[in-house]
């Protein structure tokens, strides 16, 4: 596959001779700097749903496409079969996140129902830091070991005021941790396969939401308990090949990742607790146009389906089940297909342009609203930017932006259909990267 950078270097593999051992307990500082700095920020990120739009800097800067255009050792989060493809390197990214919601009530309580105070409402909480990592090292010209750490989220909200006439403040807060070591393989030269085992790690909490303990199976085990901390593991398997000269088709799927369930808020979530994460899959193709041009175009599908406390409706489950039973009330969402679109110039040796646009149908129907006050995961369209910049022979810096559109949801209060309720989420993105090429 012609993925190899003309730069000599590329494939210099003898990271571990005396020269560059210090480079090594380098990468160990960094990442347990990046550890600790997952540990300190909640995760929220563009959101298809509440999955990234991408997760290397590179990659969000064609709009998350490019499960089939190897870029870093980030790639793993897509293709793990892009490894092979990369080199040797090391890549950090850093990212500031800016998602800003709101909901709007209009219509008196009916004073029968489950009524909300009229008014709109903004989330707190706007600015995040959002840290990525991921190494990659070549064992031979056919094989490679490496392993990417990455987030994901967007269901972080803190409105300040009794939203479900509770404590102040309301909302909820997840954050999710991937640590994703890979092995890639190219049975054929033009082909390769790979496999990344995933280890996961959750933290949840919720507050506000006392009003629903009567509907709760465990109302001491809904809210206000503080973060509860789960762990779970998956895996993802991915295919690269050249299937027609310069034309690349990549896939990969990603299975259920099977949680240990929130036991401090199993009178909330359904299956006592269980927030398993939604299995998915993503093919696309790339095209070189020319050495320097090339197109990428991917579509993934996430089956929310998978989960229970997500896909469950409201209504009439709120009745008929118990929060935190099997069939207990969730957050209504469908299954979400993404389709994404990138563009990538090479305007010189040194410099690298991307641009990207990806569209997918949010997955909350207009019924579920009063529930998704606390998930507003509304995207439907990003845009983004973004550049590579080669200094020396060894690195690497990155830039890229993204822009998420305003998207509105309106539907009535389910609990008291005298209200409407209207969800507006629209968001900012700014990433920074850097590589080093060993």
């Amino acid at each position: 596959m012609r993925f190899k950078s003309s730069r000599p270097d590329q494939n210099n593999f003898s990271i571990f001779n005396n020269k560059k051992k210090g480079n090594m307990k380098k990468l160990g500082v960094l990442v347990l700097a990046v550890l600790f700095l997952f540990s300190l920020a909640g995760i929220a990120s563009a959101t298809n749903g509440y999955f990234s739009h991408g997760y290397s800097v590179k990659n969000k800067a064609l709009a998350g496409a490019g499960v089939a255009l190897p870029l870093d050792s980030l790639s793993a989060s897509m293709n793990p079969a892009s490894m092979v493809f990369v080199g040797t390197r090391l890549d950090f990214g850093l990212t500031l996140f800016n998602p800003n919601r709101e909901y709007t009530v209009r219509g008196n309580p009916s004073g029968q129902g489950f009524g909300l105070t009229p008014g709109t409402v903004e989330s707190d909480s706007e600015w995040f830091l959002i840290p990525a990592l991921g190494f990659n090292k070549m064992l031979d010209d056919k094989n490679s070991l490496g392993v990417s750490i990455f987030g994901n989220g967007g269901m972080n909200t803190d409105y300040c005021t009794g939203t479900f006439n509770g404590s102040c403040p309301t909302g909820v807060d997840l954050m999710q941790l991937f640590l994703t070591p890979t092995y890639a393989v190219k049975p054929h030269p033009k082909h390769a396969v790979g496999i990344s085992p995933i280890l996961a790690y959750q933290s949840f909490e919720a507050q506000g939401l006392r009003a629903f303990g009567n509907f709760s199976s465990d109302a001491s085990k809904l809210t206000n308990n503080g973060h509860d901390h789960s762990f779970g593991y998956g895996v993802r398997v991915g295919y690269l090949g050249e299937v027609l000269q310069d034309l690349f088709l990549g896939a990969s799927y990603q299975t259920k990742i099977y949680m240990s369930k929130f036991d401090d808020y199993k009178g909330l979530f359904a299956e006592q607790g269980d927030f398993d994460i939604p299995s998915n899959w993503t093919v696309g193709l790339a095209y070189k146009a020319t050495p320097a041009l090339t197109f990428v175009a991917d579509v993934q599908t996430i089956y929310y389906s998978d989960v229970n406390a997500i896909s469950n409706p409201l209504l009439n489950n709120l009745f008929s089940s118990k929060l935190g039973k099997d069939n207990g009330a969730g957050f209504g969402w469908d299954d979400m297909t993404i389709f994404k679109f990138g563009v990538q110039w090479q305007s010189s040796e040194a410099w690298i342009w991307r641009g990207g646009f990806s569209y997918g149908e949010q997955p909350i129907p207009d019924k579920e609203v009063l529930f998704n006050i606390l998930a507003p995961g509304l995207i439907e369209y990003h845009a983004t930017l973004g550049v590579t910049k080669e200094i020396g022979t060894n690195h690497e810096v990155d830039f890229s932006v993204m822009r998420a559109f305003p998207k509105e949801v309106k539907g009535p209060n389910a609990l008291d259909p005298q209200q409407t309720i209207e969800l507006r989420m629209d968001q900012w993105e700014f990433s920074v990267g850097y590589t080093y090429k060993f």
